[in-house]
């Protein structure tokens, strides 16, 4: 009426194709990083004698009965659990402590601590892997695997919480982000020690982070190949390593069905730490 146009909701020429290149860039990686374990995850199904055989030969489960019948598999799975456990309570006691010290107190050198303890997420596993062997080795503490069960897992365990806990530390770190400090000084007013502090009302804030963190520490350690591989004896083996081991010789239908399970126990842990990792609003 007075001359002035309304602005155009529509969306340009450049805009549609911003998202469509947008869409085609996230489709085109996603097949490229999900492709493959979605045909591991079907041809675990497949009717086939030969895990390596791409034409569908029936539909059939007989190949995960024949992976859980397998003695040898079955005791690395074990071995497997028996670390990702031990390791995880470790990290998440160890991280746990890390994280109040990072986040609360102030002293000299913090940045070059803050490093340290973040220097095992950003070396590479292969670099890791062999300095552990290198001293464990120096050390005279390289398992022969004569050892009686679970002390043959000693090299492995201590591998895993070296890598592990630092994963544990960021995740309750972050947790301890949102706490509110009026609460704990309010407690130190109506005469709480410190001890009943942390029990009482840090403790409980930081049950989401311990419990995304625990989570992710038994992922991380139930899937490790690299630095098992060079920490464990001849005689000890892990299910990731005793996949790999089967894999050298030939790809079965037992293979692929082993490593589903693997996968679907990853990202079943995956998914349940990274919902815990949520803070509270």
């Amino acid at each position: 009426m007075f001359g002035i146009k309304r602005s155009s909701n529509k969306a340009g020429p450049f805009e549609y194709s911003r998202k469509w290149s947008l869409r085609s860039v996230f489709l085109i990686g996603s097949i490229f990083l999900y492709a493959p374990i979605v045909v591991l995850i079907v041809f675990s199904f497949n009717d086939s004698r030969r895990g390596g055989n791409v034409l569908w030969k029936g539909f059939t489960t007989k190949y995960y009965g024949k992976a859980f019948q397998n003695d040898e598999l079955m005791l690395a799975f074990g071995n497997s659990i028996t670390i990702a456990v031990i390791s995880t309570i470790v990290s998440v006691i160890l991280g746990a402590l890390t994280a109040v010290v990072l986040w609360r107190f102030r002293f000299p050198f913090k940045p070059l601590y803050e490093g340290l303890v973040a220097l095992p997420i950003v070396i590479p596993e292969i670099c890791m892997g062999v300095s552990l062997a290198m001293f464990f080795s120096a050390m005279g503490w390289l398992s022969t695997g004569d050892t009686a069960w679970p002390f043959n897992l000693t090299n492995i365990i201590i591998a895993h919480i070296t890598f592990s806990f630092p994963f544990a530390a960021m995740v309750i770190r972050t947790r301890l982000q949102s706490f509110n400090r009026e609460m704990e000084e309010a407690a130190k007013d109506l005469g709480a020690s410190e001890f009943q502090v942390f029990k009482d009302i840090l403790l409980p804030h930081m049950k989401p982070g311990l419990i995304a963190g625990a989570l992710l520490a038994f992922t991380l350690s139930l899937d490790d190949f690299v630095i098992t591989f060079f920490t464990s004896g001849p005689n000890t083996i892990t299910f990731p390593v005793k996949i790999y081991s089967m894999v050298r010789f030939s790809v079965t239908p037992e293979i692929n069905a082993a490593s589903t399970i693997l996968i679907i126990m990853t990202l079943i842990l995956t998914f349940v730490a990274l919902r815990y990792q949520r803070v509270d609003s």
